[in-house]
């Protein structure tokens, strides 16, 4: 999570050098974190070009924009007012139906302000709870987005050993107890529809605790039968999960 100021600074950098400011906003966009973009929550407001997608559709139809900013749209206009640019399907009527659509519905049934005033504080506080279990380094969170940093040990903090293929078990189990996670690296990530309710985030987090419950016992039997190998010198490669 970026510390207080971080962006105020980056800001400051980038105009005293003249620096262009682009502010991915295609996981963060349209509500994930309580704002309309994390642009909001973090006050950066020199923003030269902005990415968007995913959520300006909820993901329903595939689409995509880049916003642009007063500085580059002045340097274009000045230059004859043409971005001579384009893909095939650009500016699909029926993905910019759908967007429009979309954010109609979240404008009209306030899905961002519920998600600022009540379910992200929520899943928040049901997160922070995992914070204590035995394979929990640190716990993130903003908005309805969280990140559980996985290591062996939560009293040693000792990272786990190829983690990037061995978290993918993590996914795995999670679809075994009815829910999705995405592992990345060490870290299990997870965001929920903003429509999700509170029941919903209660039976999210039972099954998460059950999924990393069955993982960490997973690594200590993975742990355990590597030992063995390494004393009797019979030790092989890790194992890859995944498709």
């Amino acid at each position: 999570m970026p510390p207080r100021g971080y962006f105020r600074e980056i800001q400051r950098i980038c105009k005293k050098y003249g620096i262009l400011l682009v502010v991915d906003e295609v996981i963060t966009g349209f509500g994930r974190t309580g704002h309309w973009f994390a642009s909001e929550l973090y006050e950066i407001t020199d923003i030269d070009l902005m990415c968007i997608a995913k959520g300006i559709t909820s993901g329903y139809v595939p689409l995509s924009a880049v916003m642009v900013g007063d500085r580059v749209a002045s340097a274009l206009i000045d230059k004859g007012g043409l971005f001579a640019h384009g893909f095939t399907s650009s500016g699909h009527p029926v993905s910019c139906a759908v967007a429009l659509e979309n954010i109609r519905i979240l404008e009209d049934e306030r899905i961002i302000e519920r998600v600022a005033d009540d379910i992200a504080p929520y899943f928040c506080e049901q997160l922070g709870k995992l914070s204590g279990h035995e394979i929990i380094g640190e716990v993130r969170s903003v908005g309805l987005m969280g990140a559980l940093e996985l290591v062996r040990s939560a009293k040693t903090l000792e990272p786990i050993d190829n983690a990037e293929e061995v978290c993918e078990k993590v996914r795995d189990l999670g679809l075994a107890h009815g829910i999705i996670v995405r592992p990345v690296h060490s870290t299990v990530t997870i965001a929920p529809p903003l429509v999700i309710t509170r029941s919903e985030i209660d039976f999210l987090f039972e099954r998460l605790r059950s999924t990393l419950d069955e993982f960490a016992v997973f690594l200590r039997e993975m742990t355990t039968a590597a030992r063995s190998a390494k004393a009797t010198g019979t030790a092989k490669p890790a194992p890859r999960y995944g498709l």
